[in-house]
């Protein structure tokens, strides 16, 4: 194969106050051919997207180039003339970001954005711009491909906004992408959509990618060479299969201990019921939520329909579903940032006003919220001291010398050292600032908290360590969590109840490990068997499969009739369930689906299905 980039012993350097170096990047060496998919595995901190852009001769600020060559074709992009590197950078170069929805600019049309950098750079005319996108688009299995160009990014799904962030880059022929986490925020059948869809373009164009990620069942779906980095150092490097199968080093042996299993029974922790109660922490009762309004006071856009959900104390409910189910939904209706169009939320045996305005002080109290991304959660000009602070002032009135030890005590608490109190966020590492994100509400000493995606941006094992935290405060606290994740495999090892929502209705709930073993609802099957295995090959032989085949290729859609999963059910019964909702059937104590199928039926199938694999 044609070597198209050689990286040789690069090396880029921070600067301390007084002028001396702080290395970032040691030494790192490797080569990336064309048609090859190079990737960069280890956990924040390892140097993976600092190494990755200086393949467009580019450093965050701050950083410098202190040594190495970065050769493109031969000419080495560190030694170019600043014009040299701009003109290279988007046209022969090309970097897609981790959060699409980041990227594109709201007030464009998608169309505009995709082929701008091609026609600025005079690769193409307009007209074939416009025609090399329509051809992207299909390749990429993008619905309505002629005229999606015309939408607006926030008229599309995450996941096909991602896909089209692919054919922004490739729109240009680049000879080499840039992918940094490009799947890290999606769920799980999303996830499968883009990989594969990456997978083909880039087979196709015969293009060349470096990709960058903490995730390492991805990196087997994806990846033909893998670079293993820690520190700014190279662990281990070798071909795809030898890294995956024969790993040499410690550090990637490690890497593959905290890639999460399959989701199944058994996974999680065993609630003692030391915290329990008679009355349940939190209920929601027949509720139903949307946004908008009517004349008539009903949501212009219903999102959740009759959900009954109960949490009790000290205990863990785990909310899974594709992004659009209603996940996040749920929870600002529990916290009160969206008030219920009908149905009850109650608190500790008590109603809770729907809107948080009208709700007392010690009702806020009690409810926490804990949001997905603590770098636009906490305030970067405040210290960590402040940050936690606040709470303790706002709810229990401490001030002075007291509150300066409760913080300290809350810090111990979420395992980080009394000395963060006089840091800045910027000054922390992602799982620094997540358990500072969790120390804030836990400072408000609450009954529940909302738990949102709260671990979807960490790598693998810096969530570990934040679910073994969240674990350990449960025992000693008797707090109760509602956590919501697109990740099955975390929620397995943490929730000890799950329910699974479908299009704003939930279609599975009950102990954890009833749901999973065996998965009945078909939704719920689907999920499952969409969960990236440590294993090459497991991508084409997954879309293979006709359930994962129907299930994939569909999104989610809210319906006013029927069941909402019938577009996507290998198992659907036409003249049923487009028309009926689907019956509650109770399989066990406090375990439920709503599917028109009997459980005989369900069980049938399921019984065939683990005969034929």
């Amino acid at each position: 194969m044609e070597k198209l980039l050689e990286i040789k012993d690069l090396k880029i350097e921070a600067r301390r106050e007084d002028g001396t170096p702080i290395p970032i990047v040691k030494g790192v060496s490797f080569d990336v051919h064309k048609g090859q998919v190079v990737a960069l595995i280890g956990e924040s901190g390892s140097g993976k997207t600092t190494i990755s852009l200086s393949a467009l001769a580019y450093t965050k600020p701050g950083l410098e180039f202190a040594g190495g060559e970065v050769r493109l074709h031969g000419e080495d992009l560190l030694t170019a003339e600043p014009l040299r590197q701009r003109d290279l950078r988007g046209r022969k170069v090309a970097y897609l970001a981790q959060s699409a929805a980041a990227t594109f600019n709201p007030a464009i049309t998608i169309g505009e954005q995709v082929t701008e950098s091609a026609v600025l750079h005079g690769i193409l005319t307009q007209d074939e711009a416009n025609a090399r996108a329509e051809r992207l688009y299909r390749s990429l299995e993008l619905p309505d491909p002629d005229r999606i160009g015309n939408r607006y990014p926030h008229q599309v799904s995450g996941g096909q906004l991602q896909r089209l962030m692919a054919a922004m880059a490739l729109c240009g022929k680049p000879d080499l992408m840039v992918l940094d986490e490009p799947t890290t925020a999606l769920d799980v059948t999303t996830q499968i959509e883009v990989l594969k869809a990456f997978k083909k373009v880039i087979h196709e164009e015969n293009a060349a990618a470096i990709y960058v990620t903490h995730d390492l069942a991805v990196v087997a779906q994806i990846a033909d060479y893998i670079v293993v980095l820690y520190g700014g150092e190279v662990m281990e490097q070798g071909s795809a299969e030898q890294i995956i199968n024969n790993p040499g080093h410690a550090y990637t042996r490690k890497l593959m201990e905290a890639v999460r299993p399959k989701p199944a029974a058994g996974l999680g922790t065993v609630v003692t019921g030391e915290h329990d109660r008679d009355i349940a922490a939190l209920v929601v009762k027949d509720m139903s939520a949307g946004y908008g309004r009517k004349l008539n006071g009903e949501p212009a856009v219903t999102v959740l329909r009759d959900i009954n959900v109960k949490v009790e104390n000290g205990h863990v409910v785990g909310v899974i579903g594709e992004s659009g189910c209603g996940k996040s939904t749920l929870a600002r209706v529990m916290a009160g940032l969206l008030p219920q169009a009908a149905g009850e939320v109650v608190l500790d045996g008590e109603n809770l006003e729907a809107d948080l305005q009208d709700r007392s002080r010690d009702e806020l109290r009690k409810v926490q919220f804990v949001y997905q991304m603590a770098d636009t959660a906490l305030n970067p000009r405040q210290r960590i001291d402040d940050i936690i602070g606040r709470p303790l002032e706002f709810y229990h009135g401490v001030k002075g010398r007291e509150r300066q030890q409760r913080v300290q005590e809350i810090l111990e608490m979420v395992e980080l050292p009394a000395e963060f109190g006089a840091r800045y966020p910027a000054e922390l590492s992602g799982g620094q600032k997540q358990r500072i994100n969790l120390a804030r509400s836990l400072a408000a000493s609450p009954e529940v908290l909302l738990c949102d995606e709260v671990t979807s941006a960490l790598d693998s094992i810096v969530g570990a360590n934040v679910i073994k935290l969240l674990n350990n405060l449960k025992d000693k606290t008797g707090v109760s969590f509602v956590f919501i994740s697109h990740d099955l495999s975390t929620v397995a090892s943490f929730a000890d109840e799950i329910v699974v929502l479908y299009a704003g209705r939930v279609v599975e709930q009950g102990p954890t490990d009833q749901v999973l073993t065996p998965p009945y609802h078909p939704y719920t099957r689907l999920l499952i068997s969409s969960v990236p295995e440590l294993r090459i090959g497991w991508l084409e032989d997954t879309v293979e499969l006709r359930e994962m085949a129907v299930g994939i290729a569909k999104g989610v859609e809210i319906t006013d009739v029927g069941c909402p999963f019938y577009n996507r059910c290998p198992s659907a019964i036409e003249g049923t369930c487009d028309i009926t909702d689907a019956p509650v059937r109770q399989l066990a104590e406090g375990h439920e689906i709503a599917c028109h199928l009997d459980v005989s039926d369900l069980q049938l199938k399921i019984s065939h299905e683990a005969s034929a694999g």
